[in-house]
């Protein structure tokens, strides 16, 4: 089947990273000639540094500074070989110092990021399985990709799900050799832990389980010997255990440790591990400052660093705790989230904070759902206690201010997490002027202002949503049953603000994936046909294209409106459960793209809208006339050939048997789609399709001997629009009359005949379309879910084909 334009993750994330760095909140310039640690300056602003994650503030001290200095004195800025033929002359030292402080082997390598490229393809064999927490760090996803090439099982396990996780090694159990379970000690965003101690006991249940931990975050300020908050959980590191640590961040140096205690294993990474042999070794710099490092890290000065920040933590928790800030993360760990939920009061908090002289990291999607999003605050040695109450009276003043100039509160932060906070002012913002009605019929709508608005595209006019409604209700799948919400906000004089419809359906996740991934899923629906389904609350439906939201953009309270809109569609997508909101076909580059982001809603890229405008100025009885010179060369080469081998006939009332044959050649298109991946519809559709005057079915036969090639599904809009809704083809004849773009042409020849001005041919085959003379439209969609998972799962299947 003709292909469509599919979502590029990157862009995205792209679009998220350019929002959050027009509000000037990312991509800054620190702008001090000398640092501290306790100070940072941006925009000309001094602000305390609450955004490091050198949690000991060992990245200052001066004997650190001073063996750095030293090395690079004695042996230059780099040592340009790799460590395989030779290493520094200070690695030695180095590595014997991080053995006495781990009390097993260890392997230093560049960063953490190559030492994960390094380390699981080497460790991971063929006949392995991998598990992923779906918030373990990005460079250890990354270097997992890798192993997809392979043939290996890679999968998403929730955060920190123990019981998704035993049900998986029960699946694979029988499958693999070894299953890799792959997390973070501490998770850089909220600073939670991985259960570790739960995570050892299920591997003595299940003997396959092996553990990789990315400690990097509870490095030094954890621990003994400042080990880190892993081996802090471990009596002693089994064999089935590995373990990275770093040396940068806290340890105050650079580069990065693995700590192993399977010999075979560790020879095996020594003796090969990617990186470890093509990339150069640690600068003499890093090495010497890591010495140093360590040799604090072997003293009993490391205890007396761990406990100056453990009371700095415990002075912020008792702070934050006489506070109504909705601290997401509970803990004793250097990192604290406090969730603003919207990204709009997200941006403006941080930058707030920052205009008033203190420094924090804002937690955006992809690292944090988009609706989660919220200030990271990581407190250091560097922070005096003063510092931090002043932080804390700031954030209180500047929460609230936040909150109320972006229409949020506490409450709503705390759905967003799905949390219990109590309420703070301010409210949400009250609508008093502007009233929202819901209908659930479409007869409770008034039809004439329905049509004036929203009914004008495709086939959503007033008789159209009639149709969809009794045609997607009663149904005995459950699929095919959908639950239709009408809204409009009307002003006070009854002008409509804003109108449109809303559906609460089952979708297939990979609706919009590529479809090698939808045919990968497709073989686990043949055991589950509910396999990788969610609910979604969607504008529109799956059955109609465009523009399904009706904004009167110059009206005055249009921004209120639409406030009240995404507030409605909120607490409907509560209430429902549903797993995912969509905002669908909205052109690229609306004027509208801003406010949906904001409101904690993501950007995708949706297959182009193909449209045919001003048909009814298209006069001459050759409508090749109008097309483009190469498009007229595609015309009399694979279209006007064909013609005289077809004929085309008009059916508005098919009998049963009729229906029967056509439902038969929708489903071979169907069966053959996986670029817009969708369930199957019920005859009952195309039954219902038969007693309705707006449907009208063009049927493709061949002249030599009456066969039935193929059939359009056509609705006529009210306005004038000519809607090819659906096709249904007989493949064994495809290639020898060239069925699908007969069937295209013969549309837009009876919409003319019609007198149409214009139709909508939907979203596939744009290139076939185009040269028939339609309009490709680029079109985007804001999804909003409560968490990545979903989005990550998929992106994880898209990146294995």
């Amino acid at each position: 089947m003709a292909k469509i334009k599919h979502n590029n993750f990157l862009d995205t994330v792209d679009n998220v990273i350019a929002d959050a760095k027009s509000a000037g909140i990312i991509h800054l310039h620190a702008e001090d000639s000398r640092l501290s640690g306790r100070y940072i300056t941006i925009n000309g602003i001094q602000c305390y540094h609450f955004g490091t994650t050198g949690y000991l503030g060992l990245e200052q001290d001066s004997r650190i500074k001073t063996a750095a200095v030293q090395a690079i004195l004695r042996y230059g800025t780099q040592f340009p070989l790799s460590k395989t033929y030779i290493a520094h002359p200070l690695y030695a030292q180095l590595e014997e110092k991080l053995e006495l402080l781990f009390n097993n082997p260890v392997i230093v390598t560049k960063n953490s990021t190559l030492g994960h490229l390094a380390v699981i393809p080497t460790v991971v064999r063929d006949e392995d399985a991998v598990l992923l927490d779906h918030q373990v760090h990005w460079s250890v996803q990354n270097a997992a990709q890798l192993l997809k090439v392979r043939g290996i099982p890679v999968h998403l396990i929730r955060h920190n799900n123990l019981e998704m996780l035993e049900s998986l090694l029960k699946k694979l159990s029988s499958k693999v050799s070894k299953i890799w379970y792959m997390a973070d000690g501490v998770y850089s965003m909220y600073g939670d832990y991985a259960p570790v101690k739960e995570l050892l006991a299920l591997s003595k249940k299940y003997p396959q389980l092996h553990l990789y931990f990315d400690d990097v975050h509870g490095m030094s300020w954890k621990g003994k010997n400042g080990m880190g908050y892993v081996m802090s959980q471990l009596e002693n590191l089994p064999e089935h255990v590995l373990v990275f640590g770093t040396l940068s961040k806290t340890f105050g140096a650079s580069g990065s440790v693995l700590v192993c205690s399977n010999k075979k294993l560790y020879n095996q990474i020594k003796n090969f591990g990617g990186p470890l042999t093509f990339s150069a070794q640690l600068e003499p710099s890093a090495v010497g400052a890591a010495i140093a490092s360590a040799a604090i890290h072997l003293s009993d000065e490391i205890y007396s660093l761990q406990d100056e920040l453990k009371q700095r933590i415990d002075y912020f928790n008792r702070l934050l705790s006489k506070t109504k800030l909705p601290l997401i993360a509970t803990n004793d760990s250097p990192v604290f989230y406090i969730g603003t939920g919207l990204p709009a009061t997200g941006y403006q908090l941080v930058k707030r904070l920052m205009d008033g002289g203190f420094f924090v990291n804002l937690g955006l999607f992809p690292a944090v759902p988009v609706k989660n999003t919220g200030v990271r605050i990581t407190i250091s040695t560097h922070n005096r206690f003063e510092d931090i109450k002043l932080l804390t009276e700031a954030l209180v003043i500047h929460y609230d201010k936040a909150l109320a100039d972006t229409g949020n509160s506490t409450t709503r932060v705390g759905k967003a997490f799905r949390m219990n906070f109590q309420e703070t002012p301010p409210l949400p913002i009250k609508h008093e002027v502007l009233r929202l009605e819901e209908f659930t019929r479409i007869s409770e709508v008034d039809k004439s202002l329905w049509n004036d608005t929203v009914g004008k595209n495709n086939m959503m006019d007033w008789d159209g949503l009639q149709f969809l409604e009794n045609t997607f209700q009663g149904q005995a799948a459950q699929e095919h049953n959908w639950n239709f919400k009408y809204l409009q906000i009307m002003d006070d004089l009854n002008q409509p603000v804003l109108m449109g419809f809303v559906t609460e359906s089952l979708w297939k996740n990979d609706m919009l994936s590529p479809p090698a991934v939808s045919k990968k899923l497709e073989e686990q629906r043949e055991q589950n046909p509910y396999a990788q389904t969610s609910r979604v609350l969607a504008l529109g439906c799956l059955f109609t294209e465009g523009k399904h939201l009706y904004v009167n953009s110059k009206h005055p309270q249009v921004n209120e409106a639409l406030a009240c809109f995404l507030e409605y569609l909120e607490a409907l997508s509560q209430k429902l459960e549903v797993s995912l909101t969509v905002l669908r076909d909205f052109d690229t580059g609306s004027i509208w793209s801003k406010t949906f982001q904001n409101q904690g809603y993501i950007p995708i890229d949706m297959p182009d809208s193909c449209v045919v405008f001003e048909l009814d100025q298209k006069n001459d009885a050759a409508y090749s006339n109008y097309l483009s010179k190469r498009s007229q060369k595609h015309f009399k080469k694979d279209i006007q050939p064909y013609e005289e081998l077809i004929k085309m006939q008009i059916i508005s009332a098919p009998g049963t048997k009729t229906i029967q044959l056509f439902y038969g050649l929708y489903k071979q298109v169907k069966a053959k789609n996986f670029g817009l991946n969708t369930f199957t519809y019920p005859l009952a559709v195309f039954q219902n399709m038969s007693k309705h005057p707006n449907w009208e079915f063009i049927v493709l036969k061949a002249k030599s001997d009456d066969r039935i090639l193929g059939v359009m599904f056509c609705y006529k809009n009210y306005s004038g629009t000519y809607v090819p809704s659906l096709i249904g083809m007989d493949y064994s004849y495809l290639e020898a009359f060239q069925t699908y773009r007969q069937l295209l042409y013969q549309s837009i020849l009876r919409a003319r005949q019609l007198k149409f001005t214009q139709i909508d041919f939907g979203v596939s085959a744009s290139f076939e379309k185009r040269k028939l003379g339609a309009t490709l439209i680029p079109k985007q969609a804001f999804l909003q879910t409560d968490d990545n998972f979903l989005l990550e799962q998929l992106e994880m299947m898209r990146t294995s084909n």
